[in-house]
C-alpha cells in the first residue's frame, strides 16, 4: 500500500511539473483600437471589452486582481482568475499613472490637475488638487512621490497622515515627465533639460545631475521610465533622437557608457536573469528589435520581427519574449536563445504587454 501511495505521489508531482513547463504565463495584451484586453492563458484565449481609450494604457496587478488605467480616465478592476470586468469607474478626463500604497490605489491625472486615492473597490478616498498635470507617481513605505509638470516641482504625500503634503521641492528641472523609484531613490527626467533629478525619499533631499557632458548632447527626450532597463544599480536608458542607449549609474548619477543602435529607441526590457536587454524602435526601424548583452553592454543582434513593434516583455523564466506587432495584428513569441519565432497569435491592433506576477 505504501509503495502504491508513493507511486501516486511521484506521478502527481511529475504531472504538475510537466504542466508547469507547458502552460505559459497568463498574458494581457492591450487591443488599442478595440478598447479591450486580449488574454492568453496557455491555449485559452479571451477578450475583455469596454475598457476605455487604451492609448498608453497601463495595468498593474495585486492579489487576484488587475487594475487597468485608460488614458481617458477610466480605471477597470479585473478578476484575473475568471478574466471578467468587476468594476469600471471614471476618475478623470486624462489619467497617466497608477501605483499601490498600503490598501489604496493612487492615480495621477493630467486632467483634472489632481491625484486621486482609491480603495481596492475603486471608491474615491481622497482627491488632492495640484493645479498642474501630474506624472511619475511612486510609493515608498508610507510616502507617495510624484512630479508636477507645469510647476517643475515634486511633492511628497504621507499616507499615514491622510495623504498630507509633507514635502515640496521646487525648480527640480525643466518640464518633468516621468520617474522611477529604486529603493529610496526617486529619479525624475525632463523634456526640456538634459539632466536627471535624484530625490532621496528617506532623507527628503534632492539633487540634479547634468548630462550635458555626454558626447551625444543634446538629449531630445527619453521614453517613459517604466521602460528603462534596470539592472541592480544600473539603468539602461533609450535616448530618443540619438540612436543610442545610455548606461547610467543610479548611485552616482553618472553615465558609464553609450551603446550605438540602428534607430531611435523606444522601450528597453530586461530579462529576469539580467543577462539580456531588448529594445524596440520608432521611425524607419520600427520593424526591428535589438538584443544587448548585459555582461558587456554591447549590442549583439538586430532582429526584424514584424510591422511596427509596439511593446515587448520577457517571460519570467526568460526563455521567451512576447512582442506585439501593430500592423501585423499579432502577438509573437520569440525564443530568447536564437530569437526565432516560436508562436504567434492574432490580436487586433496590439500594443502594451502585461504579465501577472505568478512565476511560470
Amino acid at each position: 500500500m505504501k509503495s502504491l501511495i508513493g507511486l501516486l505521489i511521484v506521478l502527481t508531482l511529475t504531472s504538475c511539473s510537466r504542466m508547469g513547463t507547458k502552460i505559459p504565463q497568463k498574458i494581457y495584451i492591450v487591443e488599442r483600437e478595440r478598447e479591450s484586453l486580449y488574454v492568453l492563458d496557455g491555449v485559452n484565449e479571451k477578450t475583455i471589452s469596454d475598457l476605455g481609450n487604451l492609448n498608453h494604457a497601463t495595468m498593474k496587478f495585486r492579489g487576484k486582481y488587475g487594475y487597468l488605467l485608460a488614458r481617458d480616465g477610466y480605471v477597470s478592476k479585473i478578476d484575473t482568475v475568471t478574466d471578467t470586468l468587476v468594476r469600471k469607474v471614471k476618475i478623470g478626463k486624462s489619467g497617466i499613472g497608477i501605483t499601490f500604497i498600503g490598501n489604496h490605489i493612487a492615480i495621477v491625472n493630467y486632467d483634472p490637475n489632481s491625484v486621486v486615492i482609491l480603495d481596492q473597490e475603486l471608491n474615491v478616498v481622497k482627491t488632492i488638487l495640484t493645479d498642474s498635470r501630474n506624472v511619475g507617481i511612486k510609493a515608498y513605505k508610507n510616502y507617495l512621490v510624484f512630479s508636477l509638470m507645469d510647476k517643475n516641482a515634486l511633492w511628497v504625500l504621507d499616507a499615514s497622515k491622510d495623504y498630507e503634503i509633507v514635502k515640496k521641492v521646487e525648480d527640480i528641472g525643466a518640464l518633468p515627465f516621468d520617474a522611477l523609484i529604486k529603493e529610496q531613490r526617486y529619479l525624475v527626467g525632463f523634456f526640456n533639460e538634459a539632466a536627471i533629478g535624484m530625490f532621496n525619499v528617506e532623507t527628503l533631499s534632492y539633487k540634479k545631475v547634468s548630462l550635458h557632458d555626454l558626447a551625444m548632447t543634446p538629449i531630445y527626450k527619453v521614453p517613459h521610465f517604466g521602460y528603462w532597463g534596470i539592472i541592480d544599480d544600473i539603468a539602461v536608458i533609450p535616448v530618443v533622437g540619438q540612436k543610442k542607449l545610455l548606461v547610467l549609474n543610479l548611485t552616482t548619477g553618472k553615465p558609464q557608457k553609450e551603446i550605438n543602435l540602428i534607430g531611435d529607441p523606444v522601450f528597453a526590457s530586461v530579462s529576469s536573469d539580467k543577462l539580456q536587454l531588448v529594445v524596440n524602435y520608432s521611425g524607419d526601424k520600427e520593424n526591428f528589435i535589438s538584443v544587448v548583452n548585459l555582461k558587456t553592454f554591447e549590442k549583439v543582434k538586430d532582429v526584424e520581427v514584424g510591422r511596427r513593434v509596439m511593446h515587448l516583455r520577457f517571460s519570467p523564466n526568460e526563455e521567451k519574449a512576447y512582442v506585439t506587432t501593430y500592423f501585423d495584428n499579432k502577438l509573437k513569441v520569440l525564443n530568447t536563445k536564437d530569437w526565432s519565432v516560436l508562436d504567434e497569435k492574432a490580436v487586433a491592433t496590439p500594443s502594451g504587454v502585461f504579465i501577472n506576477s505568478v512565476k511560470e
